[in-house]
């Protein structure tokens, strides 16, 4: 079964996550078969100041990434 990675801004509580894996877990076992025991789903937090889109890092204010 799959392992999912899942990349997102950090702050996210444990809850969030906990539901999230969840619901993965649940459209995984529905869509691919298997059991939930056999999903994993890994959390990666990362900072703003680690992810661009567009060539702009998103610690930049908001208005540098419409003029970019």
């Amino acid at each position: 079964m799959p392992t999912l990675r899942v990349e997102l801004f950090e702050g996210r509580t444990s809850e969030q996550k906990a539901a999230l894996a969840q619901e993965l877990t649940a459209a995984c076992v529905r869509v691919l078969g298997g059991n939930a025991e056999s999903v994993d789903v890994l959390f990666y937090d990362l900072a703003r100041e680690n992810w661009a889109t567009g060539g702009v890092l998103w610690s930049e204010p908001p208005a540098s990434k419409t003029s970019a």
